[in-house]
């Protein structure tokens, strides 16, 4: 049976605000347990929210970014449901009338450009987080997050792919990152993803029965959760049972989804309009100041660094990967404008340290500036590319300047003349043999005695005065 995948996301982003959204508190991860508790946000009777004005503001700008409509006028509504980690018995949340809508993300999709339209971005409040005892059957509540600000961000049913899945979050995540409204940390919980997805036959207008599936903390379980989702549903539907209509936990021990509960609808909330809340009013000139402070966002970096600096895509795609990268690049760029050599350090030296140590760039020991001149030290010849490299690892092992490492370690490569001709001429007369072979047609010794004068000269030669000087040399010897 012919089906194809019909995915939606509903993405919650944490907004970095110093307080939560209705209230003073702290917004800080890590705290000890309910230590970043108020009245408001314990729902103490009697006490009212306040809005926090920066949330909106946040908000404003992901609408912006992603080329929503704002609502000149939303509102807030409770969704009712009990849980131990809800002290209110409701969330505050926007239903109806939401901040912003019909925005659309472009991401690149079987190697052509696809447009993911966002069906509508709103403000709500986190819940707080049930710790279960391993040893005794007790749950503990912490209410820390109670109330921090979330942005969720619903996709339309637009995604045909886990890995279009995965190019949409990681889109998602570099803006929010750039217009520094939220850190991106799945791990930590600060934007996290449900996925809704059925199956259907190509062609068909009609979306099939849908699950969702939750607990997708990072890029590579959302692929393997949709991924084993799909097969769970086409094999049901192959052997002629239907779908149930649910939501589903992703185990990542297992590789699977289990079944969690019924599929909740809209009406199961019981939404309404929050009576302790006015509506949120943005008028243009409000919509005007939040668009002139917004910076610039990765595509037009990655088009800019593409005709500003003629990079391939593939390395204006990793360098813009995240605003602090982009920013380091540039950086090393004003010093040595060589932007090609500067990438290519980046991708290669730079990123796989960086990688293995599990570091980000912000943490980096090598500053742009250090890095540019380790790499004015290889182009005016001082350094060969080899010893660039160990010298390299030094700068990044100890976070040490290029040039007083060269000073101390006494790198400085060999470019004189007739210091090089003496030591070919040694290693020549110590192969005779070789030289000979060499004459009669077996070429490929000169990679050979390239070899034996950069050991001789302990990797410190010019690498093309080498070659050069040695042919030359060989040349003479005939």
């Amino acid at each position: 049976m012919e089906l194809e995948p019909v995915i939606g996301l509903e993405v919650h982003a944490q907004l970095l605000t110093k307080s939560k959204i209705f209230c003073g508190c702290s917004t800080t991860f890590g705290a000890s347990p309910n230590s970043h508790t108020c009245p408001v946000c314990l729902a103490m009777p009697g006490v009212l929210p306040v809005l926090n004005r920066e949330v909106v503001e946040f908000t404003l700008r992901m609408a912006l970014a992603t080329h929503c409509e704002i609502s000149p006028l939303s509102r807030f509504a409770r969704k009712n449901y009990f849980y131990p980690d809800l002290p209110k018995g409701y969330q505050i949340s926007q239903y109806e009338l939401p901040i912003a809508r019909k925005g659309w993300l472009e991401i690149e999709g079987d190697g052509a450009p696809k447009r993911i339209r966002i069906h509508r971005i709103h403000m709500e409040e986190d819940a707080g987080k049930l710790i279960h005892d391993e040893f005794q059957p007790l749950s503990y509540v912490d209410f820390n997050r109670t109330g921090v600000p979330l942005m969720e961000i619903v996709s339309e049913p637009d995604i045909g792919s886990p890995q279009e899945a995965s190019a949409y979050l990681r889109a998602l995540r570099e803006i929010l990152r750039y217009l520094e409204i939220c850190d991106g940390n799945m791990e930590e919980g600060s934007f996290r993803c449900d996925a809704n997805i059925s199956l259907k036959p190509p062609g068909r207008e009609e979306l099939g029965v849908k699950a969702e599936i939750k607990n997708l903390n990072s890029f590579k379980n959302v692929q393997r959760a949709l991924d084993f989702e799909i097969r769970r549903q086409r094999t049901l539907l192959e052997r002629g049972e239907a779908i149930v209509q649910e939501t589903r936990l992703w185990d990542a021990g297992r590789n699977v989804t289990v079944s969690m509960r019924g599929k909740e609808e809209a009406h199961d909330y019981r939404y309404f309009p929050d009576p302790d809340l006015v509506p949120v009013v943005v008028d243009e000139s409000w919509i005007q100041q939040v668009r002139q402070s917004l910076p610039e966002l990765p595509e037009s970096k990655k088009e800019r660094f593409s005709s500003q600096w003629g990079l391939p895509p593939y390395d204006a795609q990793v360098l813009i990967s995240s605003k602090a990268l982009a920013d380091y690049f540039e950086t090393v760029v004003e010093v040595f404008p060589r932007p090609k050599m500067a990438s290519n350090w980046i991708l290669s030296e730079l990123l796989r340290e960086l990688n293995r140590d599990e570091r980000d760039i912000d943490s980096c020991p090598i500053t742009p500036e250090n890095l540019a001149e380790l790499l004015q030290l290889i182009e005016s010849g001082v350094l060969s590319g080899k010893i660039a490299k160990n010298v390299f690892q030094s700068m990044y092992e100890t976070g040490d300047r290029a040039g007083s490492i060269v000073k101390k370690q006494g790198l400085v490569q060999v470019t004189d003349e007739g210091a090089i001709e003496a030591v070919i001429a040694q290693v020549l007369a110590e192969n005779a043999e070789e030289v000979s072979r060499y004459q009669k047609g077996t070429e490929k010794l000169f990679g050979f005695f390239v070899g034996q004068v950069m050991k001789k000269t302990k990797g410190k030669a010019n690498p093309q005065l080498v070659n050069d000087l040695l042919r030359k040399k060989l040349q003479a010897v005939k």
